[in-house]
């Protein structure tokens, strides 16, 4: 796991933006890029990352444009279980890197803040406890990948189990 880093903000951080008022996270990368015929239906691997990065970028302007604060990395399904059924598992950090860099250039360059993307693992299951430990290490890497690139927060999101969600959270706060 990667060591927690502090980060020097000139703009205000999440914290500062919410007790000032609303904070807009607009996002819907997944089902834009399926529509546009950059993701293969059923999967949602977000291949497009590594094929097509300047589409990715020009979406995450697209949306800061429409008004969000927040540039959240195109990491959802961006995971080890996802990967391996398409058979991308080589790709894991590749995917994830550089879904982060390209979110990260985006916010840095508008003043937006930058936020990491968790999101189910497709394999846990609240009465089997191998698929706990199978999902806290899938958590565990992508935290990882989003302290290293310097993420203002990470979004959790897309839980059937709250027992699945806390397993994420407790990633985060590690």
């Amino acid at each position: 796991m990667a060591a927690k880093k502090k980060l020097t903000r000139k703009s205000p951080g999440l914290l500062e933006r919410l007790a000032a008022g609303p904070v807009i996270c607009a996002e819907g990368y997944l089902f834009e890029f399926e529509r546009r015929g950059y993701l293969q239906a059923g999967a949602y691997v977000p291949e497009v990352v590594l094929e097509h990065p300047e589409l990715v970028e020009g979406l995450h302007r697209d949306f800061v444009r429409a008004g969000s604060d927040v540039v959240e990395a195109f990491t959802y399904y961006a995971h080890r279980a996802k990967l391996k059924i398409v058979g991308r598992e080589k790709d894991l950090p590749k995917i994830n890197r550089a879904a982060l860099a390209i979110a990260r250039k985006v916010a840095r360059g508008t003043g937006t803040l930058l936020a990491g993307d968790i999101c189910n693992t497709s394999i846990y299951a609240s009465e089997d406890a191998a698929s706990h430990t199978q999902a806290r290490r899938i958590f565990d890497e992508q935290v990882g990948w989003a302290v290293d690139a310097g993420v203002d927060f990470i979004v959790g999101e897309i839980y059937s189990w709250g027992s699945e969600a806390l397993l994420v959270l407790a990633a985060i706060k590690s």
